[in-house]
């Protein structure tokens, strides 16, 4: 560990003798002085928010700082951000202020990328915070392009994850030069001598991703996001007049370059974001690659393809608009460097190029990582389809997920293998998870597939996706980790205790995709919720062979009708119960798993016979154990290969999961077809 922070040391002083990056303060920009009186009226001047570095609206180029704030998930980035806005001054209505859509507040995740900018010092900082997750990686993939810095948060406690070394790759990858914020210094398991290894352990990632000596001499901060303080030397507790974000937004400034920006070449915006407003239709969000952008004027919509350029469509500028902490302010112009939001075209999507209508070259768009898993999405027809929700048809679920691909670039969609269905293709299970919710509180209703791993052929060789696991548990759980991922492929990397704590382990391993999958429910109930495991994808490597046993069987209906209590009180011996009295069920119907690897067909709506015999109150005494309900995260990775799920609106808290095939004598000949 000292060798390695006297290697950073040592880098550090030469980088500084020979790179020193000149403060935007020491070489005025020509910007007011060459242009001013070509690019703006006095009017317009006399309008402008903040005369020390606009006029007429558009911001000088070198006052703005394009950054990204980066993390592993849980890491405190959407925490550092509420920080960060309540120190420029801006109104936070509640926690999580950047988070704006509902299922991101319920579960606590950061989901898609958000952009906002905040004045600091007479200076524009575009802050653009990122998802940690690694489901969600297209959208740290897609905005990394649009700035020049970023900002590494990385919990002090735990170090540098899976989701660290996927988000530095991306940035490094792009040439920015990170800052490293060490976040929670504040916890009592976190010594000075604590961040010294977590900073090693993070030069040690910058080397081994390939960071330049320019990288490598990373800036690092200290800081409490939950107090609110950040501080360039380590510190516990830093005095009254010190807690504040002040020492990490100076080093923004100083540290992160400003764009590089021509004003007088033709107006050209690479399309990074996209969303839908009822009245101005699409809203367009990009870095200004070259050029100034004003109300009114015309432009044209470009997209690469292998013939060469298109002509996507021609138009105008109808508004601009720009995030200025958490509200959407209407701007007139904006210049080179600066990131916007504009309407007025309804044609163009993400990694298409905006441009002036003399400019007939489209800028290249973001190359994103493969799609790992897919699913089916289709149309519900169980006998209790068409009950619940409002949108059920094949074109309608087939408008909403291309709706959905067009503002996620992470997501394709594909004809399915059935007339009415649609393979849709992701990172994840949460990824996918999440786009299903999303279907369902709009009202949709449909079946979906188990996720299929998406396999490559290289030189007659079967690939796989592999991903890098990393999980945290105490030391009485360590047994059944080690036997669950043997099971399931996984390798071992390495293995030791956690710094900081009693009777915790860390294990380091790397994994098949398919192996994973279905694994965190598993996972969250043997460990109780104590565990932490976390993934991100590696590389495709050579196919590793059948998995063992994952999954017992279930327990299928092949009843139709009212689920009795006098037939599940005789059930329940056979396995665990997924539903309880009352409920509907089907034939083909699971209703829940059985205690042996096959499966069980089963009658749950069986009722008493009458007898002659009189005997009042006795069904009262059937005392049943609780269900077990599953969320839609679960119930994905739960599913085999023959089974489907059922997603509606009015069940939001039961999921409904039944076999492909609901005729149990179709099951049998579709199984000896495949085992032939």
């Amino acid at each position: 560990m000292a060798a390695a922070l006297l290697l950073r040391g040592l880098r550090s002083s030469a980088s500084r003798a020979r790179h020193a990056f000149p403060s935007p303060s020491s070489n005025p920009s020509p910007f007011a002085s060459s242009l001013s009186h070509r690019l703006y009226s006095s009017a317009a001047a006399s309008t402008a928010t903040s005369p020390a570095f606009s006029l007429g609206g558009v911001t000088d180029p070198a006052r703005i700082r394009n950054v990204a704030v980066i993390a592993h998930v849980d890491h405190g980035k959407t925490t550092l951000m509420d920080r960060l806005l309540r120190q420029c001054g801006a109104d936070i209505p509640h926690e999580r202020a950047m988070d704006n859509i509902s299922l991101e507040r319920e579960r606590g995740i950061t989901i898609s990328s958000k952009v906002t900018s905040v004045p600091w010092k007479e200076n524009e900082l575009n802050m653009v915070d990122t998802p940690g997750h690694a489901d969600f990686g297209g959208e740290v993939e897609r905005v990394v392009g649009m700035v020049e810095g970023a900002v590494l948060v990385v919990d002090a406690g735990e170090g540098p994850l899976a989701q660290t070394k996927f988000v530095l790759s991306k940035a490094l990858k792009y040439g920015l030069r990170p800052i490293l914020l060490l976040n929670k210094v504040d916890r009592p398991s976190v010594s000075e001598e604590t961040c010294d290894e977590v900073q090693s352990l993070v030069f040690d990632l910058f080397a081994n991703l390939g960071a330049t000596e320019e990288q490598l001499d990373f800036p690092v901060l200290y800081a409490s996001a939950k107090e609110g303080w950040a501080s360039l030397e380590y510190t516990k507790c830093p005095p009254d007049d010190a807690k504040n974000m002040s020492p990490l937004l100076d080093s923004i400034v100083q540290h992160v370059r400003p764009p590089k920006a021509d004003l007088e070449a033709p107006f050209q915006m690479l399309i990074s974001m996209m969303e839908r407003d009822f009245y101005l239709g699409r809203i367009l969000t990009g870095r200004v690659t070259s050029g100034v952008i004003r109300v009114g004027d015309k432009v044209h919509g470009l997209r690469n393809t292998d013939e060469g350029v298109q002509k996507i469509e021609d138009g105008k500028v109808v508004k601009l608009m720009k995030k200025k902490g958490t509200s959407m302010v209407v701007i007139e112009a904006a210049g080179a460097g600066d990131i916007i939001s504009m309407a007025g075209l309804s044609g163009p999507a993400i990694g298409h190029t905006v441009a002036n209508p003399e400019v007939l070259t489209a800028l290249p768009a973001v190359e994103l990582d493969p799609p790992t898993i897919s699913m089916t999405f289709g149309v519900n027809d169980s006998p209790l389809g068409g009950r619940d929700g409002t949108h059920v048809t094949g074109a309608k679920i087939g408008n909403r997920l291309m709706a959905e691909a067009e503002t996620n670039l992470a997501i394709n969609v594909l004809p399915g293998p059935l007339s009415e269905s649609f393979e849709v293709q992701g990172r994840g299970e949460l990824q996918l998870g999440i786009l299903i919710e999303n279907m369902r509180r709009e009202g949709f209703e449909l079946s979906v597939s188990p996720p299929r791993v998406m396999y490559k052929t290289e030189r007659g060789e079967r690939l796989e996706p592999i991903e890098e696991v990393t999980v945290e548990v105490d030391e009485e759980h360590v047994g059944f980790v080690m036997t669950t991922l043997n099971n399931r492929k996984g390798e071992v990397l390495d293995m030791g205790p956690v710094p900081g704590t009693m009777g915790r382990t860390r294990i380091f391993l790397t994994c098949p995709s398919r192996g994973l999958v279905g694994l965190k429910g598993v996972f969250n109930s043997h460990t109780r919720g104590t565990g932490f495991m976390h993934r991100a994808f590696q590389a495709y490597a050579k196919y590793k062979g059948p998995l063992g046993t994952v999954r017992k069987g279930v327990l299928v209906s092949v009843g139709k009708g009212s689920i009795t209590s006098h037939a599940l009180m005789s059930l329940e011996a056979r396995g665990t119960l997924f539903v309880s009295p009352g409920m509907e069920t089907y034939e083909g119907m699971i209703v829940g798993e059985h205690s042996r690897d096959s499966d069980l067909e089963i009658n749950p709506v069986r009722t008493k016979e009458l007898t002659n015999i009189r005997a009042p109150g006795k069904d009262e005494n059937i005392r049943l154990s609780p269900p077990r309900l599953m969320t839609l995260e679960e119930a994905i990775g739960y599913v085999a290969s023959d089974e489907l799920i059922e997603a509606s609106f009015v069940t939001p808290k039961v999921i409904r999961l039944r076999k492909k095939y609901l005729d149990a004598n179709k099951r049998k000949m579709m199984k000896n077809k495949i085992d032939k």
